[in-house]
């Protein structure tokens, strides 16, 4: 990188008062471009560079861009042998894209999604950039195919009508960790014809409860368990099974009759496990 910014070392006074971390998501102006790297001003921060792979990951988003224009961005290394803090635009984005989808599940918010997918548990689609499943057990009444078998080509013809349909979903859970997302069609219903909270619905049940369940949705990250009540019940894989690579798939089957553990109960879902 042949383009000499002012050096980074003790020029920073505030650095102490408030100091950049790895991980920090900061806004900041470009004040210098080269073929394949960007260059910005931190301020009391210093100065931060893309380039090299995350430069080329983002040079769509990067090479329109002008100085003097602002670029949202992540610090992935505090100083380079340059002694610049290393940014990523692409990390910074997942970052933004996951605290809009905390808030838009904290504020209950109805989504529109588009369904590009099936696998036999339900249909995949994308929010904001992010892969989403929505299982089978989540559609609203009015989708609710009437299987009464576990027959994988059945479900698949039912579930393959619903690509390139659009659907008004909200999120059910998430984990940015483990880039999870999965939503529901059918409490976006419920809301509109149930006037007690949904929270009300799950005072009858007490974590430690043992209860009979049916799984309902299948998918890699997780299982959904009908219980009774009507309510249903979250399995993740580390509840499933000892064994970590062993996918929900291939160890449980739609129609299923399980014997289930409460182990967390939050404002609108219930959390299961299989360990008992």
């Amino acid at each position: 990188m042949p383009i000499k910014l002012k050096p980074l070392k003790k020029t920073l006074e505030s650095e102490t008062i408030n100091p950049p971390k790895i991980g920090e998501i900061v806004k900041a102006k470009i004040i210098a471009k080269e073929r394949s790297a960007v260059f910005l001003d931190l301020e009391t921060k210093g100065i931060g560079v893309i380039y090299g792979n995350e430069f080329y990951k983002a040079q769509n988003i990067l090479k329109p861009l002008k100085i003097g224009d602002i670029v949202v961005a992540k610090i992935t290394n505090l100083e380079d042998e340059n002694g610049y803090r290393e940014l990523s635009t692409m990390a910074a984005s997942k970052e933004v894209i996951w605290k809009e989808l905390k808030d838009i599940k904290e504020k209950n918010e109805s989504i529109e999604i588009k369904i590009i997918k099936t696998n036999r548990g339900g249909l995949i689609s994308k929010v904001k950039g992010i892969s989403a499943f929505l299982p089978l057990s989540q559609l609203s009444p009015e989708h609710y195919p009437e299987i009464k078998s576990d027959d994988k080509d059945k479900i698949s013809a039912i579930l393959q009508k619903f690509i390139n349909q659009n659907l008004n979903v909200k999120i059910l859970d998430l984990d940015q960790k483990k880039e999870r997302l999965i939503l529901s069609e059918k409490i976006t219903i419920s809301a509109k014809v149930i006037k007690a909270p949904k929270k009300k619905d799950l005072e009858k049940y007490q974590i430690g409860d043992m209860m009979d369940g049916t799984i309902t949705g299948l998918t890699s990250f997780g299982a959904f368990v009908g219980l009774a009540g009507k309510q249903e019940g979250l399995l993740y894989p580390s509840e499933i099974s000892e064994k970590k690579e062993t996918s929900p798939e291939d160890t449980l089957r739609l129609g299923q009759k399980v014997k289930v553990k409460i182990i967390k109960i939050t404002d609108d879902q219930i959390y299961l496990s299989l360990k008992l």
